[in-house]
């Protein structure tokens, strides 16, 4: 392990962010992080840590981030805490620093990303008002037509109304949602609200990543998939001002230059 280890500095300059000696003044000035934690000139690294400057993720030249799409089994807590029994880190075991994008209940099972790639966490968090999770859901008794139509249309649950979403009924106890909105633990206080209980739930989609592997197994987005996505996520990380229709920007203020010589000018206090 000790050969695998380089010195921080080195390993900045080795990225291409700046040189060695640039290095080590933005860590002296603790603009770097190791995992987290702001290190000391000298700390070396290895190829699992993560090193960020200025919140911002960096890695060696070449080196492709991952992404991967995991089954999470019923059990398993979306954590990287690794003193949490369970945790998501622990049970996948993967060879480099990795963390889930978003959370499933740990009663739940079905689709996650695990990556290493900070920025596409931020748009898809960012994006959780608007990208469409899919899910089927199991409750414990007969589903009715007033049901579907309910969920449908919105529930008040957590001091506010839950979106408008796709339900469908798949058979007696189980029926599809789509949802376009992340609150906590939705679709559960959605169904009890209504008086039925979630006896299983699954994520089977997230925006254009089907679940495609057995319970417990991951594999690697291809390329058009990660293609795919970042297009899809693209607007999440504009401003909500940028992404109004052009009808709905706010107007702007008409700017009225006025001459020195204009009798206007001192009327304005500008003497």
């Amino acid at each position: 392990m000790e050969e695998n280890l380089k010195r921080l500095n080195k390993f900045i300059g080795e990225t291409g962010y700046c040189s060695r000696r640039e290095a080590d003044k933005i860590i002296e000035e603790g603009r770097v992080t190791i995992n987290g934690a702001v290190p000391e000139l000298g700390t070396k690294v290895s190829p699992d840590d993560e090193v960020r400057i200025d919140g911002k993720l960096i890695r060696e030249k070449n080196e492709k981030p991952v992404y991967l799409a995991f089954y999470k089994p019923v059990g398993i807590e979306c954590t990287t805490n690794l003193e949490v029994r369970d945790n998501i880190v622990d049970y996948i075991n993967y060879p480099k620093r990795i963390f889930p994008i978003g959370r499933l209940d740990k009663a739940s099972e079905g689709l996650i990303f695990m990556t290493n790639d900070g920025d596409i966490v931020n748009k898809i968090l960012r994006a959780r008002n608007n990208h469409e999770k899919e899910y089927t859901v199991t409750v414990n008794r007969p589903i009715t037509d007033r049901f579907i139509e309910r969920m449908a249309n919105g529930v008040p649950i957590l001091d506010t109304v839950t979106r408008k979403c796709k339900v469908e009924q798949i058979s007696k106890n189980i029926f599809k949602i789509i949802l376009t909105q992340g609150l906590n633990r939705q679709i559960r206080r959605m169904c009890e609200y209504l008086g039925y209980e979630v006896t299983a739930l699954k994520r089977i989609r997230i925006i254009n990543i089907s679940l495609d592997v057995p319970v417990g197994r991951y594999r690697d987005l291809t390329d058009a998939e990660i293609k795919e996505l970042n297009q899809l996520i693209e607007p999440s990380s504009k401003t909500e001002e940028a992404s109004l229709p052009k009808s709905e920007y706010p107007p702007r203020r008409k700017t009225e230059f006025i001459k020195r010589d204009d009798p206007r000018f001192k009327k304005r206090g500008n003497y």
